[in-house]
């Protein structure tokens, strides 16, 4: 898989590029400093931000890595946009044909914006329980969206998206999301880079919510390859859907409705790597909540239900004696905007995925 800056070389010349005053080239590693032939190529380069109040009278640093600073607002569109590259790139996907693809909601905006900004037309299966504020983001960008049972899960949305795909399948590409190789190769080449960088390499627990795996896999692997397997990783998962800790432990994995949207598909994705996990925390859909709604309030950051569940699992990790003086990053998916009308910031809605 090609690294961070040759993805971006695939799509970005020279001729692009701003120029200082003097008419010569700004430096290649600021981010800031650069014209973008699209829009998906502006992935990446989230901050890191301490957080504070949270985690007073802990001994641990907690730093979170904001992905709603991405140009979509979740760290999907890291995957929306390598997906698409690399499919251009194969062949698979060619002017005129239409993709599909099944989505809890952050995947399908990342693909709509790359889409929209790449020339294509979209179709997504989503479960009906969706926030409003993701449909109509969907509709802004285009897309042309699919409901499915709220019951269903996302095995819902995959099977219908699979029926989609089926009619037509020389003029669809189905990314694929849970199996895509390019979903965890664009988090090794780019998330676990930027996390390396920021902290100097002083990072010893990573804590990532699980949805399609990618996150966590792609991080994982590149900085236990650049500590020798020191790092800690951590996979947080729905109270109410632990499949991931079943299956770890060699249980029978039972599925269940939740309302931690984005993460917590309710199986094992072919592209999480288990064997890159050291530990699961699940987080009850109470506490997910009552977090994030703290970040917003007490940190500053509006952020999502995710987030909050990412967050609970990171300062039970905190707070362990033996994590004194360590440094836990925690990677917050998306931002809070896309929350206002759940009960997470005061409607009476209630989504169940």
């Amino acid at each position: 898989m090609p690294s961070y800056d040759q993805y971006r070389n695939g799509h970005h010349t020279g001729s692009d590029r701003v120029l200082n005053n003097d008419s010569t080239p700004v430096d290649e590693g600021n981010a800031l400093g650069q014209v973008y032939a699209d829009n998906s190529l502006s992935i990446g380069r989230t901050p890191l931000v301490r957080l504070n109040r949270v985690c007073a009278g802990l001994s641990a640093t907690v730093l979170a890595k904001v992905e709603g600073r991405n140009p979509a607002y979740s760290v999907k569109c890291r995957i929306g946009a390598a997906m698409i590259w690399d499919a251009e790139k194969t062949g698979a996907l060619r002017p005129g044909m239409q993709i599909v693809e099944p989505t809890s909601g952050n995947t399908g905006i990342a693909l709509a914006y790359v889409a929209a900004a790449r020339g294509y037309s979209l179709t997504l299966t989503m479960p009906e329980s969706m926030s409003m504020e993701r449909r109509r983001v969907l509709s802004a960008f285009g897309a042309n969206l699919v409901p499915t049972p709220a019951a269903k899960g996302m095995r819902g949305a995959i099977e219908r998206a699979n029926e989609i795909r089926a009619s037509n399948p020389e003029g669809y590409l189905m990314p694929q999301q849970f199996s895509n190789p390019a979903n965890p190769a664009i988090h090794m080449a780019t998330t676990g880079p930027e996390i390396w960088e920021d902290t100097g390499g002083k990072v010893d627990v990573l804590v990532a919510g699980v949805g399609t795996g990618g996150t966590i896999t792609g991080v994982s692997r590149y900085l236990k390859e650049k500590t020798g397997r020191r790092l800690c990783s951590v996979a947080v998962e729905p109270a109410l859907s632990p499949v991931i800790g079943q299956t770890m432990r060699a249980e029978t994995p039972t599925p269940g409705p939740h309302r931690i949207q984005g993460i917590g598909a309710g199986f094992i994705p072919e592209i999480l790597d288990l064997s890159l996990i050291d530990r699961v925390e699940a987080v009850s859909d109470e506490d997910a909540f009552s977090m994030a709604r703290r970040l917003a309030r007490e940190e500053g950051l509006l952020s999502g239900i995710s987030c909050g569940a990412a967050v609970t699992a990171a300062l039970r990790v905190a707070a362990e004696p033996e994590r004194a003086g360590q440094t836990i990053v925690v990677i917050l998916p998306d931002a809070g905007e896309r929350y206002l009308t759940t009960d997470l910031f005061g409607s009476t809605e209630d989504p169940v995925v």
